[in-house]
């Protein structure tokens, strides 16, 4: 066995340990400490890439004289990035917890050839939605609540950045495979270079070479064509277990369903995600004009970020979950259930608290306009009222993916943003004299009803099917 099989550090040629690309051995130690040894790189790795997106908000909210508007205009092209990100989670997520799966069986083989094809669809994928994002973002953008005002703005970033649609597809959909053998540091690290990178380009372009948001779209393609080079530099190297070879890119319609099958439930969250944005802007615009665009743009923002943590303690356990599953240690699986509920929801009551405390404090990091902070400040209260019940959410679909539940993660992921959010945020406004509130309220009613629902019926079909499988030696 290697050392890098026995989760030890990797030596080089020099007898120097090398901390990064130390390797988690997911069938040995505590359950609890295999988790946080991928979920804390991963979610430092989270909030890194969140940066990305983050930084050109601050950064575009504060350019002189035109900076809410630039601000609207970029986030009226949430949704055409949302899309993005969701064809990068249905080749990304869906093959890197099968890849887990096939180690924790001791098919190294297989793994390898689940990761060529995942990289060769985020390829082909990637090259089909940069020419039909470029050919058809006009109408698009409009189509979501742009206005003549805002469309300057929105359609100067994202002809740009649909220019780098490969880099983003294949630096953010290669990473699951770094995680998936343990290696959470590495993965941290190749989205380290790209964020900082684009921290430090971002007020370059925007404000010494005055290119504005042009400039914050030309800083995130270049900082991501630097984490691609990373990651496939480390997949094709020798410290990887499971490498990204030639004769491995062979493209197999099964091996292609069973990805997109296990990944079609992060596809339609990102999707819905997409679908809810445009419902919520043109709504927004409908009863409220550009400011509570706006407003709802630094929302998404705050929501973000204060997801993070979920996010990554979550995407941390899946592998640690999927490797285990594989390998038939259910009372771990079991284990690690119970400690990623008990973490996310803890935090979420947590951070609800801070938000009700300091809401202006969140919605002057992206922009200080006094009618922007006035008309967000009870827009936010509303909009993450109750947010302890969407951990809920995230976990019982973490544990549906994580374990290899398609069926289940999709249904949930379309009940909470397809059947509730896009309804009631159409119809709320209409409701009581809500007007702009009643699309604030969509997302909270979503929380409550779909993270119960999900993580209910988690508990209720995969711990009874753990404690038979157990039982019977499966």
């Amino acid at each position: 066995m290697t050392n890098q099989e026995k989760g030890t550090y990797n030596v080089g040629e020099k007898g120097v340990t090398d901390m990064k690309t130390h390797q988690t051995d997911f069938s040995q130690g505590s359950i609890y400490r295999n988790i946080m040894e991928v979920a804390v790189p991963m979610t430092v790795a989270q909030l890194l890439n969140l940066l990305y997106n983050i930084v050109d908000r601050m950064y575009i909210g504060r350019i002189p004289e035109v900076g809410t508007l630039a601000l609207t205009g970029v986030g009226l092209c949430f949704p055409i990035i949302t899309l993005v990100s969701a064809f990068t989670l249905l080749f990304g997520n869906g093959g890197g917890p099968l890849c887990a799966m096939e180690r924790g069986r001791g098919n190294e083989e297989e793994a390898e050839y689940l990761m060529g094809n995942s990289f060769l669809m985020l390829v082909l994928t990637g090259a089909v939605l940069m020419v039909a994002g470029l050919l058809f973002y006009k109408p698009v953008l409009y189509l979501f609540g742009a206005s003549d005002a805002t469309f300057v703005y929105a359609g100067g970033y994202i002809r740009i950045y649909l220019l780098g649609t490969l880099f983003v597809m294949i630096s953010v959909g290669m990473n699951p495979f770094i995680n998936s053998q343990g290696f959470g540091n590495i993965g941290m690290f190749s989205v380290l270079i790209g964020a900082v990178l684009n921290i430090v380009l971002d007020p370059l372009f925007i404000f010494v070479l005055k290119m504005g948001v042009q400039g914050a779209a030309i800083a995130t393609i270049l900082s991501q064509l630097a984490s691609v080079i990373w990651v496939l530099r480390f997949l094709t190297g020798k410290k990887a277990v499971l490498r990204l070879k030639a004769d491995r890119l062979k493209l197999s319609g099964k091996r292609v369903l069973q990805i997109m099958a296990l990944g079609v439930s992060g596809f339609i969250m990102s999707f819905t995600n997409g679908l809810v944005q445009v419902a919520c802007n043109a709504t927004l615009q409908t009863y409220g004009g550009d400011i509570y665009v706006g407003v709802m743009t630094v929302l998404n923002s705050v929501r973000d970020i204060c997801t993070l943590p979920v996010n990554g303690i979550t995407s941390g356990a899946s592998p640690v979950m999927s490797f285990n599953y594989g390998a038939k240690a259910y009372h771990k699986v079991k284990q690690a259930i119970w400690f990623v509920t008990g973490l996310c929801v803890s935090y979420t009551l947590l951070i609800w608290g801070v938000l009700k405390l300091f809401p202006e404090f969140f919605i002057r990091i992206f922009n200080d306009s006094p009618e922007l902070v006035e008309k967000g400040v009870p827009a936010l209260h509303i909009y993450f009222f109750g947010f302890c019940f969407m951990a809920l959410q995230f976990t019982g679909q973490n544990v549906f993916v994580a374990l290899g539940k398609s069926g289940k993660a999709v249904f949930f992921s379309l009940l909470r943003k397809a059947f509730i959010v896009v309804p009631l945020t159409l119809l709320l406004p209409q409701v009581a004299g809500l007007s702009v509130d009643g699309v604030f309220w969509a997302e909270p009613i979503s929380n409550l009803i779909g993270g119960c629902a999900c993580f209910i019926t988690m508990l209720c079909t995969v711990l009874p099917e753990l404690k038979r499988r157990e039982q019977e030696g499966l």
